[in-house]
């Protein structure tokens, strides 16, 4: 029985370094100007992201500035295109994250969610 649970460890150890440290999330730069975070926050929910935690009310709404915005908007976005890695561009405005940037209630997502056709 001991060795049983031996293997079973030894087993699942490589299974817990698939968890939060490899979760990716992609955030809006903050030395940008607001016009291109405004844009960037613009188009991510123009083309998909889901914006309605970003609403006045919603859980993601405080800060209300447009880089915290943005940052949950092109995270959506990100997820939503499957984490491909030109999902997390959007002319140099953001760039992909290991730390996770929600808090305060907000979720950010950091895992893969409904695919958005590229």
């Amino acid at each position: 029985m001991a060795a049983f649970l031996l293997l079973l460890l030894i087993l699942l150890i490589p299974l817990s370094s698939l968890s939060p440290s490899d979760a990716a999330w992609c955030v809006c730069r903050s030395d940008m100007s607001t016009t291109a975070l405004q844009k960037t926050l613009d188009f991510a929910c123009g083309a998909g992201a889901d914006c309605t935690p970003i609403l006045q009310n919603g859980a993601c709404y405080n800060p209300n500035t447009v880089l915290a915005h943005c940052s949950y908007a092109a995270n959506s976005y990100y997820q939503r295109k499957g984490q491909a890695q030109d999902a997390c561009d959007f002319s140099g405005t953001a760039v992909l994250s290991s730390t996770d940037p929600g808090g305060n209630g907000c979720s950010y997502t950091a895992t893969p969610s409904k695919r958005l056709q590229i």
